[in-house]
């Protein structure tokens, strides 16, 4: 069985990792269509935000399981991963609101 702050660290890692793969492609981006017009950096960071994204979502959707969020909370999670860094946003906004921080729903 697991804990629940086992999701909720796992959910803090996935929003942290999601938006520092986002800050390599972007610069990945900028090297390949400013600077040197080299494709390298797209291609290593491609799949690897590509492969956090979905790792984002779906430990946000365990997360939503074990947070009780409401559908309207576990949609702004998933709009998060699209903008960059606002998986991070989302993190410490579902923090403050103590989306992250309480038990889980007793079960029936």
């Amino acid at each position: 069985m697991r804990k629940l702050g086992d999701t909720v660290t796992l959910f803090r890692i996935a929003a942290v990792a999601e938006a520092i793969s986002w800050l390599g492609l972007l610069s990945g981006m900028f090297f390949k269509y400013v600077v040197v017009h080299n494709e390298i950096g797209v291609k290593i960071f491609g799949p690897i935000h590509g492969a956090l994204f979905l790792a984002y979502c779906l430990v946000a959707l365990l997360a939503r399981g074990d947070q009780g969020w409401s559908r309207r909370t576990f949609a702004l999670a998933l709009l998060a991963a699209v903008p960059p860094l606002a998986t991070v946003w989302f993190e410490r906004w579902a923090t403050g609101r103590g989306e992250l921080n309480r038990a889980a729903p007793a079960e029936s």
